[in-house]
């Protein structure tokens, strides 16, 4: 039995994090001293953009395509961040020596537009300059998921079309999907299947999702998901390693005559799926035959990353 109120995010216990150190605008405090305005653009309105990274042996993962996305999501929106790269790798460093961390490390990079003169809404009113967080947390994904997987349940709660709010701005407004996270819980699963404008199965509240289908690899066209750095690196390893791979439309039902099913996100890697709307993926056996096979190129893109940064 899969246990209760499992997500992908879900981290071994590790007492260390209870003292870690926070970067917040050039300062690194104590966790229980980091703070932000009330008047903060991030607090009063969602108003900012955040990324997701792994430190792992010393070296930030896929440190450039997290970048690329981060200052091209800032640029739509016209978000100053107030650095560049160099400027945030150099602080990125400076809070995991702070923290004497070196692997097995997740961070949150968080960067709104900062405070503003009053709580209202035009962005004309923030006046202080970006508001920078750094928060780095000792953090391995729990083992028992990638033992065990997790239950999806589809949600009414769908991912809206790109001139509504585009869902590749990784912003901090993720109401729609914390909706979808409750409906989820609401109906007995760990993960809410949320579905694209047009009912074409999309991804989840929290990450990037994938069907193996005859031994082929389908994920979506793209056009509704966040553009998740794993789930590129995944799709390229499909190619790199002759594994048929699809970004394409299918529906529900095509998910039911999946084999398996997996997630992707910079935290897990690759989660597998157990179950979706009570029901069993495949004949049980988790992880699969193909999602073993990416579990391990995966691991060793890794691994041949940080070879090269060294």
């Amino acid at each position: 039995m899969i246990d209760a109120r499992t997500t992908t995010h879900d981290a071994e216990e590790d007492p260390r994090n209870r003292d870690i150190r926070i970067w917040v605008n050039g300062e690194i405090v104590h966790r229980d001293e980091a703070k932000v305005s009330v008047y903060d653009s991030g607090f009063l309105l969602g108003d900012g953009m955040w990324e997701g990274m792994r430190l792992h042996k010393g070296t930030w993962v896929f440190f450039e395509e997290h970048m690329d996305r981060l200052f091209e999501s800032c640029k739509a929106v016209s978000l100053d961040i107030g650095m560049d790269r160099a400027g945030l790798l150099h602080a990125l460093n400076e809070t995991a020596a702070a923290n004497g961390m070196e692997t097995d490390v997740h961070c949150r990079l968080m960067v709104t537009r900062g405070v503003k003169v009053k709580p209202f809404q035009h962005p004309s009113l923030s006046r202080s300059g970006p508001t920078v967080v750094i928060i780095l947390e000792h953090s391995k994904p729990a083992s028992r998921l990638k033992q065990r997987g997790i239950r999806l349940a589809t949600v009414h709660q769908v991912r809206g079309l790109p001139h509504s709010q585009d869902p590749k701005l990784n912003s901090h407004s993720k109401l729609n999907c914390v909706i979808a996270c409750l409906q989820a819980e609401q109906a007995g699963a760990d993960e809410g299947l949320m579905l694209d404008p047009h009912g074409f199965v999309n991804t989840t509240n929290a990450c990037n999702f994938f069907i193996v289908r005859r031994g082929e690899v389908w994920t979506s066209t793209g056009d509704y998901c966040m553009n998740g750095v794993t789930r590129r690196k995944v799709i390229d390893l499909c190619r790199a390693n002759g594994i048929p791979v699809f970004e394409k439309n299918f529906s529900l039902v095509e998910c039911m005559g999946a084999e398996e099913v997996f997630l992707t996100g910079s935290f897990g890697g690759l989660t597998p799926v157990a179950e979706i709307d009570g029901k069993t993926v495949g004949n049980g056996t988790v992880p699969g035959i193909v999602t073993s096979s990416l579990q391990r190129y995966y691991k060793a893109l890794i691994e041949d990353h940080i070879a090269r940064k060294l």
